[in-house]
């Protein structure tokens, strides 16, 4: 009895797994689109091993990229223009699909204010 209901829970449980093929992210050319003020604004960046470099309602802003793991990393603004841009920001890829990936951000340290989206890569490097 106990064998057929661990098989039952291993079939269940596998068929919820979800994919985190992270490393096919760490370069290439993305688009991010969020809705902000009830409008739909679109930011394009672009990654290499080191650096990556956002273009967002005509402004360009880089920053240093550093992997934790092969699904976390942290990002930090080269030339900051405020304190806030100043902390890092921690990604974490929490599940990816064929050439887009679910991930949440926050400021690091910061749990609280934990935010979602969603990521497309539009080009590989």
């Amino acid at each position: 009895m106990y064998r057929v209901l661990f098989l039952l829970f291993f079939f269940l449980s596998s068929c919820y797994t979800v994919e985190r093929n992270c490393i096919p992210f760490h370069t290439g050319t993305f688009e991010f689109q969020q809705i902000i003020n009830g409008e739909l604004n679109t930011s394009l960046f672009v990654r290499d091993s080191l650096y990556e470099i956002e273009m967002y309602q005509g402004k360009i802003d880089t920053a240093t990229l550093r992997w934790v793991n092969d699904c976390e990393c942290i990002l930090t603004k080269l030339n900051p223009t405020s304190n806030q841009e100043k902390r890092p920001i921690q990604i974490k890829i929490l599940k990816t699909q064929g050439r887009s990936y679910t991930f949440e951000y926050s400021l690091v340290g910061d749990s609280k204010n934990v935010q979602r989206g969603t990521i497309k890569k539009i080009k590989d490097e």
